[in-house]
């Protein structure tokens, strides 16, 4: 991705984020089930393909304890952060607003707080945090959105999420992550992600109705392109809204993510998709092949799910594509064949 020159320190601070899981050897069980991949190694890559022509590489990874659980997780999380605040200038004043909310004594769910670096040409790397709306049972996620949206400024925001919500009451539109960026800029973003089990490519441009940004033609032919026309029975579709600090109730932003590795029967068929999305975007092509190149050991027809997902980001700050790829160390899932196959 151009970005050698960063390589040691980023492979430094991933070192430290990752904890004594870093030290596992590839193709060994892993010794907490990281459900940021599917074979449950604890970091993901991705590489987010601007409008501008320009690209980034962003780590997704979660901080692992000697000896892993929610609540050892946690504490190793927090001890992370201390020290990426040392390394790094962060703006910690969102995260501490809601820290109350969302970092709770007895975490539930499948985590409490993960990290992402965004790796660029100059400059520190841009640092965000995800945290778990449903860390205090899921019958609570709602009122812990709400409340965390109230305190960062956005009053009256949940009512907007409510009114684009595809399914309201069925369980089916469920809140996954709730995410700051740590940087004291105009773009620093507060993301809220939503998945939507069993959706269609309508779900979607309903959820992104009210964005002044969203373009409902780019995104049905984005998700239909990708995986199908659905619905998507398999890993659901997600969308994100980014809210901004110059901003009130409504989002400026909107993306959505399609997993890609669940509707298609290897990762052969998925780059060719891919490619096709971003040359519809006018993306550079090339770039993808080279970062999945650089991820890859093995034939790609050989598994599914190295190419995990692909994100639509409209709207500001910045729009273009992005591409979600497996580090794959603990397992590779076998292509799948027959009918079926890629079947959304």
């Amino acid at each position: 991705m151009g970005l050698g020159h960063r390589a040691d320190e980023a492979c430094a601070v991933l070192a430290d984020l990752l904890g004594p899981q870093g030290d596992l050897d590839r193709g060994r069980a892993p010794v907490w089930r990281s459900d940021i991949s599917d074979d449950h190694t604890p970091v993901e890559y991705s590489v987010a393909f601007e409008e501008d022509g320009s690209h980034t590489l962003r780590l997704l990874v979660e901080a692992g304890a000697a000896e892993p659980g929610r609540r050892a997780n946690l504490d190793a999380a927090e001890a992370a952060l201390d020290r990426l605040a040392t390394r790094y200038p962060l703006a910690l004043d969102k995260l501490d607003a809601v820290r109350g909310l969302f970092l709770p004594e007895d975490p539930q769910g499948l985590f409490a707080m993960w990290f992402s670096l965004v790796l660029r040409r100059s400059g520190p790397p841009m640092v965000k945090v995800y945290l778990n709306p449903q860390v205090r049972g899921a019958a609570q996620a709602e009122r812990l959105v709400g409340a965390g949206l109230d305190r960062l400024g956005f009053a009256g925001s949940m009512d907007w999420v409510r009114a684009h919500t595809p399914r309201q009451g069925g369980g089916l539109d469920r809140f996954s992550f709730f995410a700051l960026d740590l940087e004291d800029t105009p773009a620093a973003r507060v993301k809220l992600y939503q998945s939507h089990h069993g959706a269609t490519a309508a779900d979607a441009r309903f959820a992104a109705g009210g964005t002044a940004a969203a373009d409902p033609h780019r995104l049905t032919r984005f998700a239909t392109d990708l995986g199908g026309d659905g619905p998507f029975r398999g890993r659901p579709l997600v969308s994100s809204h980014t809210f901004l600090a110059s901003d009130a109730a409504r989002p400026r932003g909107y993306s959505l993510y399609v997993p890609i590795r669940d509707y298609v029967p290897d990762d052969g068929v998925a780059l060719v998709r891919t490619r096709a999305a971003l040359a519809r975007c006018g993306v550079d092509t090339a770039a993808l092949d080279r970062a999945v190149e650089a991820v890859a050991t093995r034939p790609l027809v050989d598994g599914v799910g190295l190419i995990a997902h692909v994100s639509l980001r409209m709207g500001p700050p910045r729009p273009g594509v992005t591409v979600y790829l497996s580090a794959e160390a603990h397992g590779v899932a076998p292509p799948v064949r027959g009918t079926a196959a890629g079947a959304a």
